[in-house]
């Protein structure tokens, strides 16, 4: 099954913001609420949440009740696509790098 146009532009506008970045950075070593992740930045709690969730929408992280709190974990599979991505690109752009040498040598 070939993913979407959209769910890969989901994917990587999760991954462009620094804060999320960071959110997901956290989420990989420990599972913290979402109100311990928002006293680490200088936003609101509000903010913090919309972050969570726009990661949570990429397939990013996911939510778990305990108490009276969401936990936040990380997706690792969705977290290995991302990489498997760039992974792909970075071939394609060695690919063209190497094409260019070869143009250069030639001249």
């Amino acid at each position: 099954m070939t993913e979407s146009d959209e769910s890969l532009n989901q994917l990587f506008r999760a991954l462009a913001d620094a804060t999320r970045r960071d959110i997901l950075a956290r989420s990989l070593t420990e599972t913290p609420s979402v109100s311990s992740l928002a006293e680490g930045y200088a936003m609101s709690f509000a903010a913090v949440q919309k972050h969570v969730a726009v990661l949570e929408r990429a397939g990013l992280v996911q939510k778990h009740p305990h108490d009276r709190e969401q936990l936040v974990s990380t997706d690792w599979s969705r977290l290995r696509r991302a990489g498997e991505l760039l992974d792909q690109l970075e071939v394609v752009w060695r690919q063209r790098m190497d094409q260019l040498d070869d143009v250069v040598k030639d001249d």
